[in-house]
Parts: structure tokens; sequence; C-alpha cells
């Protein structure tokens, strides 16, 4: 289906203001479209004068439509609607043709000509499913009777109203709470979603004929939070709030109507959203409160690596102390991702920030406690990970620690000698939820007797990938020399 820049690109002559014009009619119409209990459709001229494109069409949230199939891109040749060409040459709402068929469908069609700079720019055919219709109740009379004011205001070229769009003037519609009041400011109707939202926040008795801004800012008094309500409900513009008096909140939206060039009265929409903002609060304290978990598991890791370490330095057995230097090593990966999570606004954490510090980290402590790592390794990270979930990260951490630690330790030496460096890379290939990954090394190989069951640390990759993460693992001999660990996970 075609857009409105693509019909008004290619079908018609409108300059850019013009489909601007448009471009804030079509989104502020689902209101007029609801007040209406009818579709709306925008017909504009034909470049070429040959008749009138159907640029866009919405449907009412608060009756049938009398549209079955969608008519955007739709071409009426010239001479096939007089109603239409009426529209165009016209500057007043014309009456309804109410016997008119289409697709089983009983329809009732009213074209409003959209003005814009003095000039007809389109035209807005209001469409009802006369099926629908049967005696207003005063709710009904006074959304047709507003609605009936916006096309006037079309027709005039005062509606719609420049100005920016906020995500609050979307995500109100007129079936949640509607307020209507004169050129004073008084109280015409107020629907009965309104009324409730009004009692919400500590209204006693009715609303029909009261100052709404006067009776607002009485409820509300400072709170409100963009600007005071007799501010923005006596505004010339459209104008949107959130009012909070601490115990309830209402989101609320003013449109000033005017008739005969004066102002005529206001539109006002509003919604309670108490319960919403309540839920807000909770899961902001939720977050809050696992994120200071994670911290504090992370600073109770770091006490025992701290511990763990200080405890090696009193060990005089060098194989004692290497053991407490790989306990410190691993307990270090998981306060990592843990230290991750407690900056995290869910528990998801981007892994190649870890995979690099890992990658540094391991190598430095390698090259300085009691490990016989070689001088001089270079390590790379090849690809990313990109965001992971938490416990997913965790034991992948351990993981790398331990391949990376491996393979400084034992990549690079044969017996008593050593080479002067080496060079380690990790490479990641991520498609989706899988992830493949390899660590390499150009050391010196895998011997003829290896056995990773043998290693406490490969023992520990193995069960950390097969079981926890439900991977694969597999270790390769480099045709050109050094060892290459294949790791493959759904996550």
């Amino acid at each position: 289906m075609p857009s409105l820049d693509d019909i008004a690109d290619h079908q018609t002559s409108l300059d850019r203001a013009d489909v601007a014009w448009l471009h804030l009619l079509v989104a502020d119409w689902q209101i007029i479209a609801d007040l209406s209990f009818a579709d709306l459709v925008l017909w504009v001229p034909d470049a070429e004068s040959k008749g009138f494109w159907s640029a866009a069409q919405i449907r009412p949230t608060t009756g049938p439509t009398s549209l079955i199939d969608d008519v955007v891109g739709t071409f009426i040749p010239a001479g096939k609607s007089d109603v239409l060409e009426r529209a165009m040459a016209s500057n007043d709402v014309l009456d309804a043709v109410s016997d008119e068929w289409q697709g089983g469908v009983h329809v009732g069609t009213e074209t409003i000509p959209v003005r814009r700079t003095g000039r007809t720019i389109g035209v807005l055919a209001r469409r009802t499913n006369l099926a629908g219709v049967r005696t207003p109740s005063n709710l009904e009379f006074a959304y047709r009777e507003t609605a009936d004011e916006l096309l006037t205001m079309i027709t005039k070229g005062e509606f719609p109203i420049p100005g920016e769009r906020s995500e609050l003037a979307d995500s109100l519609r007129v079936g949640d709470g509607f307020v209507r009041t004169d050129g004073r400011g008084l109280v015409t109707y107020a629907s009965p979603n309104a009324l409730s939202a009004y009692r919400r926040i500590g209204l006693k008795g009715d609303l029909l004929g009261a100052d709404l801004a006067q009776i607002t800012q009485n409820l509300v008094g400072l709170r409100a939070t963009d600007s005071t309500p007799v501010n923005f409900i006596g505004s010339r513009a459209t104008e949107e709030a959130e009012l909070d008096t601490g115990s309830a909140s209402l989101l609320i939206r003013v449109i000033p109507l005017r008739s005969g060039g004066v102002r005529s009265g206001t539109l006002i929409l509003l919604r309670d959203v108490t319960e919403l903002r309540l839920r807000e609060r909770e899961l902001v304290s939720k977050e809050a409160t696992i994120r200071e978990i994670h911290h504090r598991v992370k600073n109770n890791l770091q006490t025992v690596a701290a511990l763990l370490r200080l405890q090696g330095r009193r060990m005089e057995n060098p194989e004692a102390r290497v053991a407490l230097d790989d306990a410190v090593r691993r307990v270090g990966s998981i306060a990592l991702v843990h230290e991750t999570l407690s900056q995290s606004f869910d528990q998801t954490v981007e892994f190649d920030e870890i995979a690099d510090r890992l990658l540094r980290t391991v190598l430095d402590v390698s090259a300085t406690e009691t490990s016989v790592a070689a001088p001089g390794i270079r390590a790379e990270r090849i690809g990313t990970f990109g965001s992971l979930p938490g416990d997913v990260a965790t034991p992948l951490a351990m993981v790398l620690t331990e391949l990376i630690q491996n393979a400084a330790e034992h990549a690079f030496t044969t017996g008593t000698d050593q080479r002067q460096g080496g060079h380690i890379a990790l490479s990641v290939n991520r498609i989706r939820d899988r992830i493949r990954m390899r660590v390499s090394d150009d050391g010196i190989g895998l011997g003829a007797d290896f056995d990773p069951a043998g290693s406490l640390g490969l023992s520990i990759v193995s069960t950390l990938v097969e079981t926890e993460l439900g991977g694969t693992l597999d270790f390769e001999r480099r045709p050109t020399g050094g060892t290459t660990v294949n790791i493959a996970l759904t996550i």
C-alpha cells in the first residue's frame, strides 16, 4: 500500500509545505474519526487534473467501519465523483450522501475541503457505516458536535494546529477520557471515563459547569509536571502535560477549538495512568535492587579473591601457590560479569568488553605472578559477541579465562625451554542466537598424549561448555603449529 508521500510525490503537484500540512492532519485525525464514529479518507487532486487519488485512510475505534478493504492508492477519474469535485470548489462541509451501498455496506459520506493559506489542497471524506447509526446519547451528541467543529476548522485552514508533537499526543484516545468546554472555559460535557479520572485525583461531585482550569489547579496544586493547569488549559496552542497529585496521575492533552475566527471552546483528552506509573516505579525499584545485588556480589567476590591472593603469598609450596592464583583468576572472571551487570539496566551484558578485559588481565597476571607463561604474549579479539544474557556471560567468562590462561602457561614452553612470546587469537562469529568461537595460539601444539581430562582447567571448560551452556567443544592441532579450541553454542 503506497504512503502519503508516495502519492504526493508521484501523482500530484502539491509542494512540500502542502504535503507537510497533510501530514499534520493525518497525524491528528484519529481524534476526528473517533469523535465522528466514522472512517476518514484523504483524497488529493491528480497533477494533470484527471481525477483524485486516495492518499491516506483511518478507521474509528469507537464504531463500525465502512471500509471493508483498504482504499489508499485508489484513483477516481474526473467526472466519476461529483461530490469530490464540488468539495474542491467549495469552502464548506457538503451534505451527506446517505443512499450509497458499497460492498454490501450502507455508507453515508460527507466531504470536507482541506484548505491551507486560502487554497484547497485536498478533500477529506467522512464515511459513516449507517448500520451503526442510532439515536445519539449525550456522549455521542457531544462527540459529533466537537467533530463537526474540527472539520469546520479544517475548511478554514485552522486545523491541524502547527507545532511539535510529543509521544503523549499519539497515546491519548477519545475513549480514554473526553471533556468539552465552552469559550469561557466552563465544562459543557465530560465523559464517564474523564469524570472517573478527575475523581481519582480528588474531585468531589461533578464537572459539568465547572471552570476546568481552576478546578484542575485546585486539585493538583503546584504538582503539575509541565506547567500550571490554568496556563495550559487556557492556552491558544495545543498543549500536553502530566498531572501528578502524588497519589494519582493523569495524562492530559488540550486542543483549542475555533468558530468564526474566535475561540469557541476546548477539547480535552485525558487518561488515568496512576496504575501505570505505580508499576513503572516498582520496576525501577526492582531494577535498582537487582543492580545493587550484582554490585554486592561483585564486592564479595573481590573480597574472596583478595583473601585467596593474600593466602597465596604466604604459601611456601609452589604448587599450592599456583592453585590459589588460578582460583583468584576464576573468581575474578565471575566478579567481572557481576560488575558489568551492576551497571546495566537489564540482565544482559555487552560481552566484547568483558572478553577484552579478560585477554588483558589474564595475560598481565600470568606475566607477573608465579606462572611460567612466556613474556611478550600478544592477544587479540576478532569478531563480536554482542549482548549476552547474564546466565550465559558468567560461564562463558570462566571458559575464556581458563582457555587464555592455559594457552599462556603451556603453549609457548617445552620443558625448561621457553619461547620469547607468541600470539593468542579469540575469533568470534555470531549469527542471531548462534555463537561459534575459537581460541587459537601459535605455540608448540598438542602433545601426542594430550588428554583434556588430565587438566583441571580444561575439565572445567568441558563441563561449562557441554553441561551448563549446552554447546560443543573440540581441540584441533593447527597445521602451521599451535592449537585451536573450537566452541559452538546457542544462547
